[in-house]
């Protein structure tokens, strides 16, 4: 399957000192976008990476944004959402996934976010395209959602209790 948003770099032409390369996304895979990942809109998608290779690994730092519209979980209504990642990819051959060892790794929080890629190409878009996916609000609310969740019997956070004995009160006053 291609993705929606396909910007393949090739691997031989990508050197050891950072070269920049910036992407955006047309109309038309901007609106296969929204129907994958579920949003109303994707009015804008666009990334700037520093790309240099590690030997057969390469690097990828930049940012990737995005403008999108979610359906707002209570009432579906456009929530809109303004995204601003700063991104950190390693892309490491497909090969390398049988020679990962079998014991945990602990990874350093400022590692790099790795993905497999295999032949000779490295597709950026579908890295922003997954980027953008990953940062997106997985609640988002309209202002009339608070409104819709109470009248469908929703309580907020603050008036559910917690705990070990949250419902003992309840339970005694029952006796």
């Amino acid at each position: 399957m291609t993705p929606e948003f396909s910007r393949p770099q090739r691997i031989d032409r990508i050197g050891t000192a950072p070269a920049t390369v910036t992407i955006s996304a047309e109309a038309d895979e901007r609106e296969r976008l929204a129907a994958r990942f579920g949003l109303i809109a994707v009015d804008r998608l666009s990334a700037e990476f520093a790309l240099r290779r590690q030997g057969a690994d390469v690097l990828a730092e930049g940012r990737v944004i995005a403008e999108v519209a979610q359906p707002c979980i209570a009432t579906g209504e456009a929530v809109a959402a303004r995204i601003e990642e700063a991104v950190t990819l390693r892309f490491v051959p497909e090969a390398d996934l049988d020679a990962a060892p079998a014991d945990e790794v602990e990874i350093d929080a400022e590692a790099a976010d790795t993905l497999f890629y295999t032949g000779g190409a490295i597709d950026l878009g579908e890295a922003a395209a997954e980027t953008m996916a990953l940062a997106l609000d997985p609640y988002p609310r309209s202002p009339a959602a608070e409104a819709a969740l109470r009248e469908a019997g929703v309580k907020r956070d603050d008036e559910v209790a917690t705990g070990a004995f949250a419902g003992l009160k309840d339970l005694l006053k029952g006796e």
